[in-house]
């Protein structure tokens, strides 16, 4: 892994104690500018920028946490090669974000960020009102809220995490 983070400039924290924290399931997006995609998420989706150098930024998009490493650290990983050839990105994969971030609101602060909309707020089939937008790597994000007849008369919220 190469890193371009100055000699000596010690990270947020040791790599070690920030991997511990992380819940079971969280994200590793692979990026081309750390200070873009950070500044794009604490813009677009609200989310708290953790910690951020030129070769890792550590983010919570609602209740996921994220980590963004840029593409110069995976340099020896066998995809490093369709990175550096534009090979789009996320490609067949789509991050699903339920019951925290409103739709339509996310859907204002991207258009003005000018962020690539896949698709408007629209009330769909499988009892979602979702959004679905493009980070500036082209990871592809759907986020909504429960609508009728999914919410149901009592407003059922989606699934809560398991304790831990």
């Amino acid at each position: 892994m190469s890193k371009k983070r100055p000699e000596g400039t010690m990270p947020w924290m040791p790599g070690f104690r920030y991997g511990a924290l992380l819940p079971a399931l969280s994200l590793n997006l692979i990026v081309r500018d750390t200070e873009r995609s950070a500044a794009f998420y604490r813009d677009v989706f609200l989310a708290e920028v953790h910690y951020r150098d030129i070769d890792f930024a550590a983010v919570r998009v609602a209740n996921v946490e994220v980590m963004l490493h840029a593409d110069h650290t995976h340099e020896d990983h066998p995809w490093h090669a369709a990175l550096e050839d534009g090979t789009p990105r996320g490609v067949g994969a789509q991050l699903r974000v339920l019951g925290v971030i409103d739709p339509d609101e996310l859907h204002a602060r991207a258009l003005e960020y000018g962020a690539n909309m896949v698709a408007a707020p629209v009330n769909k089939g499988h009892g979602w009102r979702e959004v679905l937008v493009q980070d500036p790597d082209g990871y592809e994000w759907a986020c909504g809220i429960l609508v009728p007849p999914a919410a149901g008369p009592f407003g059922l919220q989606p699934m809560p995490a398991p304790a831990s």
